[in-house]
């Protein structure tokens, strides 16, 4: 008879059987980001040190009165296109990125996710996805529990920018959360920039970026910068593995949403 071990258990078999990398994971030949220690992706940057999150720890936040739901397990009218629906009231990633109809630009934004049991993967292979503000700035989705990748693609990291202060990632197939606020860059009628993006995150409830401002938008083994635009969609990646969303609303701020909160263009 074929026995099926519970998520907890297969998760301990799995820790037991894959102990964390403690080799560097990431690049020696990408450029330097600001400040000139550390390059994108750099291989030798230190990883966060890992913080156990409170049991149940920012899930199941239900939206306030003014909130805009984006998903509650109940269709797709509010994307440009359909993923697949699961049961429990979640959707899978399936079929490329999918994007917010409407358009955004200061917000507070809530959403849970929860990564596959992938034992085979490691590194950036092991459950990504990502989290697009205004379409271009991402928070990294990924599998971190035990999973050894360079510290600025690590899950809850401005990708390519900046670690997380600490590593608050649960194992995979348990449900984790993002709790943003998020500035929009402000530009000049010139399209030069005026301030950057600002970004607050808690990863399942622990502050793991307060107040921190974007080098540009997100780019892979390059440098980011600004190009000047006006509110835009939320945008969830598709990095070809299942990673699951529910839960899923956002605030304006600010009037947000009107073209001037981004500086008109």
């Amino acid at each position: 008879m074929k026995t099926v071990l519970p998520l907890a258990l297969a998760v301990a078999a799995l820790a037991a059987a894959a102990p964390a990398q403690e080799h560097g994971v990431g690049y020696d030949d990408t450029p330097f980001l600001p400040g000139g220690r550390w390059r994108v992706h750099d291989k030798d940057r230190p990883v966060p040190p890992v913080v156990t999150p409170g049991a149940g720890a920012g899930l199941g936040t239900a939206p306030p009165a003014d909130a805009i739901v984006l998903y509650d397990g109940h269709g797709f009218a509010a994307w440009d296109k359909e993923w697949r629906e699961v049961e429990g009231g979640a959707m899978e990633v399936r079929g490329g990125d999918i994007r917010s109809r409407r358009a955004f630009a200061d917000c507070q934004l809530h959403l849970e996710w929860r990564a596959p049991v992938m034992a085979e993967r490691s590194s950036q292979g092991k459950g990504n996805s990502g989290v697009f503000l205004m379409d271009r700035y991402e928070i990294q989705v990924l599998d971190s529990w035990r999973n050894r990748t360079y510290a600025d693609g690590q899950a809850a990291a401005i990708y390519g920018q900046k670690p997380p202060d600490v590593n608050a990632c649960r194992p995979p197939g348990e449900w984790q959360s993002y709790d943003i606020v998020f500035t929009a860059p402000r530009f000049a009628a010139d399209g030069s920039l005026t301030a950057p993006a600002v970004v607050t995150v808690f990863h399942n409830g622990v502050l793991v970026h307060d107040h921190v401002p974007l080098l540009g938008a997100t780019v892979h083994r390059a440098l980011p910068s600004y190009q000047a635009h006006g509110p835009a969609p939320l945008r969830l990646q598709d990095h070809g593995d299942p990673v699951q969303y529910r839960n899923v609303w956002i605030r304006p701020l600010g009037g947000a949403g009107a073209p001037e909160a981004a500086g008109g263009r």
